[in-house]
């Protein structure tokens, strides 16, 4: 199997860069990238470790404005080598995908979302 590791948690927030002081202050989390996405209502933040620059934590603007009492994680995201292999060989298994493709985003690292079988929200992501 392609998968290597974890890649990170998606947590939908309301405002990012309270979000950020929140993980950064409270949970010692170091900002590691903020950026955009292809969808200009979007912004992403990553953080994680400076001394292993592994990303835990994936902050999410504005993907969903009415975000629930519960439920603020968005996804679970595992690392692959070859997004565009891994995705064939899910395709084998008949997975209902959120994404009709591929994302790229600006800094070239790609992904993918996919349903887990209670309809929990599943990423593939390829480093650039």
């Amino acid at each position: 199997m392609a998968i290597s590791k974890l890649e990170h948690v998606g947590i939908q927030v309301k405002d990012l860069d309270t979000a950020i002081d929140f993980y950064t202050k409270v949970l010692d989390l170091e900002l590691l990238e903020k950026q955009g996405h292809p969808d200009p209502n979007i912004k992403l933040a990553f953080l994680g470790f400076k001394t292993t620059n592994e990303t835990l934590v994936e902050l999410i603007e504005g993907y969903n404005p009415d975000l629930p009492a519960e439920g603020k994680v968005h996804h679970i995201a595992f690392t692959v080598d070859d997004i565009e292999s891994e995705l064939e060989r899910i395709k084998q298994h008949n997975v209902t995908f959120i994404d009709q493709d591929i994302t790229t985003l600006p800094s070239g690292s790609k992904y993918i979302f996919f349903h887990g079988p209670d309809g929990e929200w599943i990423e593939l992501f390829q480093h650039s």
